[in-house]
């Protein structure tokens, strides 16, 4: 109750995207995403890149934190709402990140396999086994792609995104790498999700791959308000990297 009322009180105080931003802070973050992926299902269309952000960056447990949260909100399952706004390729990806039930760790005797297999299923042939690409994104661990993709590279001669790219088009190309540009919304449900789980690892890595810090990017990129806030956010909490962390 304490909490509603500060949200409440918040509200009244704020506007915004930086209401929305403080807002979606106090929020628990499966509630949250819960929030956000019944918004993009039921709005006018379906907003798939808040599927795509959230169901390829959000861990196994999170998952499944979100799918109850979903159901007791909204009264209905979030795998039935999601099939019945997407097809294809692209639905049956979104359906195996949505089971939270990726595979632990790291396999050293499958990563090989995978790699040549991807490269079979892209490259190496003339047309696309995109069943290969579903079954290997979206099973894998993060921990165990980034040792595939490295893989993948020194057999290639050319890294995995390249691949994807090049053999798959639409909204199972975007569910597959990270998308670009600025996004307001997005960096905002990064924030909150990843806010206590591993923005210092986030943060280094956005430096390293942009040559740049986060701190800096948010001043050029965002309102003075939101600046402020996620300044500070990124110094004590750090920061984000990509949508889509395993494809770095």
């Amino acid at each position: 109750m304490l909490l509603l009322d500060l949200v409440s009180a918040l509200k009244s105080e704020l506007g915004g995207l930086f209401e929305s931003l403080i807002v979606a802070l106090m929020t628990p973050s499966a509630s949250y995403d819960a929030a956000q992926l019944h918004k993009a299902l039921k709005g006018a269309g379906t907003d798939d890149d808040v599927l795509i952000e959230i169901l390829a960056s959000r861990t196994c447990e999170q998952i499944k934190e979100i799918n109850k949260v979903y159901k007791k909100e909204f009264g209905g399952k979030l795998e039935k709402d999601i099939c019945s706004d997407t097809s294809g390729s692209y639905q049956k990806l979104l359906v195996i990140l949505l089971q939270g039930s990726r595979e632990q760790g790291v396999d050293e005797g499958q990563i090989e396999k995978d790699a040549k297999d991807l490269y079979a299923a892209g490259e190496g042939k003339l047309g696309t086994d995109e069943e290969k690409f579903i079954t290997i994104l979206g099973n894998r661990s993060a921990e165990h792609l980034r040792r595939v993709f490295d893989a993948y590279k020194k057999l290639s001669g050319s890294d995995i995104e390249d691949s994807i790219t090049g053999e798959t088009t639409g909204n199972l190309e975007n569910l597959l790498e990270a998308r670009a540009g600025t996004d307001d919304n997005t960096l905002m449900r990064i924030m909150v999700s990843r806010s206590e789980v591993d923005m210092l690892d986030i943060r280094a890595c956005f430096k390293k791959k942009y040559g740049a810090s986060l701190y800096t990017t948010i001043q050029v990129l965002l309102s003075k308000s939101i600046i402020t806030f996620l300044s500070i956010s990124s110094h004590s909490l750090c920061a984000f990297c990509e949508t889509l962390n395993i494809l770095e």
